[in-house]
This record gives structure tokens, sequence and C-alpha cells, in this order.
């Protein structure tokens, strides 16, 4: 978030997009909070107020613009890259772990105590854990309203509201809408709508910032696709991919487009976009998870702009960005089972899937197993056993909120672990944008920090298809 008040009100007067969710602005003559590149008239400088989330804003009693919905922009880069606990309970946030364990369940995950948790994160971004869950519930409600007919009870709680009273109190207060009203003003006429059924999934724009390069992420897909597990459809530029989910209330089915969107009104230069998702799911409470995943496997909230300018200065590297502006490190669906998978490699891991796999109830296309959670694989042999024991002890965390230092070094403690394959498991499961990795053709250079990760994927991309043998991974 630019810190002076000078380059942010620049930003919202040249409606500059590379800022949205980087920090939010509110116009104190209006009520409205809105992000940078709202095209609305920019007000005067001395009524504008600054924040560094929706939620804050919220707090201070500004409702969300019906113009450029602040709600929907791609979350902030920072919290990516932060190693700091603000930074891990903004991801464990994002994740829906205050809406299932409470302030509580977030702090015993950071090591913490809930006070501490919440002075540090209302110092920093004038909101507590509370009123951030609060945010992301009302955005993942306007969601459900405006894209599907459920009915509005559900809605609620499917949101991860305790009761439909705080549901209709928190939209009216976010939105200044009812929820009906609020559905009312999905785009188009009420027979075009988007607004589906439950059963046919629930259709969503997943944004990011900047250039998006999705070949490349759908090649890396494609290539390390799982049977039963995942698929990728259709030509290349046009391609689907689709793959199963365990989440912490039921299963999924999740599948998202190649052929992403620009954003309109924006310059060139700063635009941004979506790609098209559809999510099925078993219990609609496992939404944000659902989203927050697969925001994580494509990268799309990280900051291109900052990225490319560091890496392209390098003459090692400038030719590699300029010809691939805004290529992405993918991250990681469920962050358990790719370990488990750049461990043992692809072979191993189709045996697993098919010997311990959990079977989905309702077999969609080739889509018809889950990858076996850490206890189904407790009594395996070797290092595969001792991974699986320290998931499903906890003694090694993976999760959106883990310390990834801890996580390498636990990694790193298991027998039969090599430095190569905890290296990857920090850079993909962890979404480490910093990681150099032991046995690369081309060292790390220092001065790609802090975007190591970003500068190999430059390297590996230029050099595919990968020439790996069994059990190693590009």
């Amino acid at each position: 978030m630019p810190t002076d008040e000078d380059t942010r009100y620049q930003a919202v007067r040249s409606r500059d997009a590379r800022f949205d969710g980087e920090f939010f602005f509110a116009v104190e003559t209006t009520g409205i909070y809105c992000r940078p590149s709202c095209p609305a008239v920019t007000p005067k400088r001395q009524n504008v107020r600054y924040y560094a989330t929706a939620a804050a804003a919220q707090s201070s009693g500004f409702r969300a613009c019906r113009r450029c919905r602040p709600d929907a922009v791609p979350g902030s880069a920072e919290w990516n890259v932060r190693a700091d606990v603000v930074g891990r309970a903004m991801r464990l946030i994002g994740d829906g772990v205050v809406d299932r364990e409470g302030v509580g369940g977030l702090a015993a995950r950071l090591g913490y105590s809930a006070r501490q948790v919440q002075r540090q994160l209302t110092a920093e971004l004038g909101a507590g854990p509370v009123a951030l869950a609060r945010a992301q519930r009302a955005h993942t409600a306007r969601v459900l309203l405006q894209t599907t007919t459920l009915p509005v009870t559900e809605i609620a709680f499917a949101a991860g509201f305790a009761s439909v009273r705080q549901f209709n109190d928190t939209i009216r207060e976010v939105y200044a809408r009812t929820p009906t009203g609020l559905r009312s003003d999905a785009p188009g006429r009420a027979e075009d709508r988007r607004a589906v059924a439950a059963t046919a999934g629930v259709p969503l724009r997943l944004a990011h910032r900047g250039p998006y390069q999705a070949g490349p992420v759908f090649d890396l897909l494609e290539h390390e696709s799982l049977h039963g597990v995942e698929e990728l459809t259709g030509d290349k530029g046009r391609r689907m991919f689709r793959r199963t989910l365990r989440l912490p209330y039921g299963t999924g089915i999740v599948s998202v487009d190649e052929a992403g969107h620009e954003q309109p009104g924006a310059g060139a230069e700063h635009r941004g976009g979506w790609l098209d998702a559809r999510i099925h799911l078993t219990d609609l409470r496992d939404l944000t998870t659902a989203v927050g995943r697969l925001r994580r496997l494509f990268d799309l909230d990280c900051d291109p702009y900052a990225i490319d300018e560091r890496l392209g200065a390098d003459p090692r590297l400038a030719l590699l960005v300029a010809a691939r502006p805004g290529l992405r490190s993918p991250g990681a669906a469920d962050p358990e089972e790719l370990a488990v998978r750049l461990l043992v490699g692809p072979a191993e891991s189709a045996r697993l899937v098919e010997r311990y796999g959990k079977r989905l109830d309702a077999p969609c296309g080739a889509l018809h197993r889950l990858f076996p959670a850490p206890e189904a694989l407790a009594e395996e042999p070797g290092t595969l056993g001792a991974l699986a024991r320290a998931l499903a002890d906890g003694d090694l965390t993976l999760g959106p909120g883990a310390d990834r230092d801890d996580a390498e070094a636990a990694l790193r403690s298991l027998p039969g672990m090599d430095a190569r394959t905890a290296a990857l498991i920090r850079l993909r499961a962890l979404g480490d944008p910093d990681v150099a990795v032991p046995g690369d053709a081309i060292a790390a250079a220092d001065a790609w920090r802090p975007w190591r990760s970003y500068a190999r994927a430059h390297l590996v991309v230029e050099s595919w298809p990968p020439q790996t043998s069994e059990g190693q991974q590009p």
C-alpha cells in the first residue's frame, strides 16, 4: 500500500487499476468507499480518506460503491508476501478460519493470544479479525445473491452468518440495500442473468491485477494432471481445468477457463482482468475456502508490476520478462496433497489415488476421486509415511497461515526428505514468492529478491517442456 497521500490521491485521480485491492478510498461527503480505479467523478482531495482494507472502511461507516464493487477486487499482494503475524492472519481469514473456528481458533493457529491478534490487526489495518471476516462474508453473500437462485435464508448460512438477522443487518450496512434489492442489482434483465440453481454450480469471476499469462499456468497444470482428480479439456488457449477438492464441510468440483477477460475502461498498461470459474459444492459453506484455494493455485493476488520491474532490470531476465509480462508462480489447490505429489512423483501419486482416494458420491466426467487425506497414507513406509503422519498429527502445517521457515525446517527433519523437494514444497504448497531451489541449473541471484520464485518461473517456462525423470519435478 502506498504510504503517502500524494501517491494515493494520484492513483485515484488516474483511476489506476494497479492499486485495486492494495488500498481503498472513501468519500466523506457521500459515505461511500471505492477501489482506486472507480470510474466515478474524482472527489475533492480534502474529502478523501484511505484504508488498507475494505473492512476498515466499513468499520468507519462507509458503504460499498455500486459502480466499482470494491469488494470484488484482487486481494492485496502484501498478504502473500509477508511472513509475519499480520500476513499469516490475513491468509487464514481469507481461508475462512474465523468463520469456522472463531477468533480463538485463528489465534491458536498463529501461536498468539486472541488479544494480541486483535491488537496487531487493528493497529495496522484499522479492523480486527471479526470485522475482516464480516467483510468477507458480505462479499460471499453478494456473490451468491447475484449468481444463484438460492433462497436468501440458505445464502445467509452458506456465507457464514450466524443468523438471518445478522445477515440482513450486514448487507444493509455494507451495500445500503436489502438482500432482495442487492439481488435485483445483478447485471442484465432477470431472465438473462447468470443466476443458476445450486446444482449447476456457482459462477465466479476470479479477478487479477495487471497482465496474466494463462498459457504457462495451464501448461504446468496439464503436465501435472492426475487422472481421476484433475483433467484439462479443450484446445490450447481455450482449455478448461477441472479438479476435485477436499474441503472443511464437504467436497467440491471446480473448473477454470484458460481464456481470460480484460478489465474494460483501464489503460492497456494498467489493465487487469479475470478468469471465469464455476464451483460445485456439496456444502455452500465451503465457497470462501474453495475460492481461496483457486486464487492461490492460479496466483491471482500477486503484484505483477512490482515483480516485472525488479526482474526486468536484470539483463539475464529482461528479455524473458518482456516476452511474458505478468507471468505467475502457481501455488496449490491443496497444499498437503501437493506436498505428497512433489515427494513421490506422478506414477506413485496415481497409485495412491487408486488405492486410497475416496470415490465421489456423484462422479463428474473423468473426475471420480479425491486425493487421499494424510491420515489415509500414515501407514505407508518411508518418507511418505513420515510426511503423512506429520501432517495428520499437526507437527507439520502447510495451510495458508503456516510459518514458512518452521514448515521447511519440519520438512527437512523428516527422514529421507531432500533439500530440493522441501524447497519445492515451500515454493508451491506454501506459496512463498522468494524461494531458491537447490539443484536448479541457474543459481538464484540476490538481485531477484524478494521474487526468486518468479524468476525461476521465467527460466522454467523458457526451457519448457521440462526434461524430468520419474519422481522429479521441474
